[in-house]
């Protein structure tokens, strides 16, 4: 009974070396990963009597100096 070697090619190995690297990279990140603490309960801010109701907040700032050109 004869069996051929099983041959392992240049692509194979360097398909599983990047795997490899790839879930230990993972892995090592995971830890480190923090639950995002939930938004603090606010108060709803009562409607405006004249209409509108936009008001800048922190967000929208930050999407301001995102947006800049």
């Amino acid at each position: 009974m004869s069996s051929s070697p099983s041959r392992l090619s240049r692509r194979t190995l360097f398909a599983g070396a990047g795997t490899a690297g790839a879930l230990a990279a993972a892995v090592a990140v995971l830890p480190s990963v923090k639950a995002v603490p939930e938004a603090a309960a606010t108060l709803p801010r009562p409607k405006p009597e004249k209409g509108g109701g936009y008001a800048l907040s922190e967000h929208v700032k930050h999407y301001y100096q995102t947006a800049r050109v």
